[in-house]
């Protein structure tokens, strides 16, 4: 229903900054939250950072003060403003896309993916 295309995955060196990118394609009405989660290797995907349609953010404790998550509702695009990266970032970052049809009524949606390294 909906398609998510990320962008901005990459290599860089701790303390570095990246920018990631997704642009959501579509059944793109009704889209309430989007934000992006990652998951390392060997653990578990967790939240990084969701931005409502109104504008309200939440992030993880781990990322707080390094990260900003931002959207661009007239182009269905979410994008990651991520500083300050240390190796513990290193992860494949996803967009995700949360349609709200109904109180009882909702679909997720994930873009593929993009791989963030942080190394020296």
């Amino acid at each position: 229903q909906v398609q998510l295309v990320e962008s901005g995955g990459g290599l860089v060196q701790p303390g570095g900054s990246l920018r990631l990118s997704c642009a959501a394609s579509g059944s793109i009405l009704n889209i309430d939250h989007m934000g992006w989660y990652r998951q390392a290797p060997g653990k578990q995907r967790e939240l990084v950072a969701t931005v409502t349609s109104g504008g309200s953010t939440n992030y993880a404790d781990s990322v707080k003060g390094r990260f900003t998550i931002s959207r661009d509702n007239a182009k269905n695009t979410v994008y990651l403003q991520m500083n300050s990266l240390k190796p513990e970032d290193t992860a494949v970052y996803y967009c995700n896309a949360l349609r709200v049809l109904s109180i009882a009524r909702r679909s997720d949606s994930w873009g593929q993916g993009t791989q963030v390294t942080i190394s020296s």
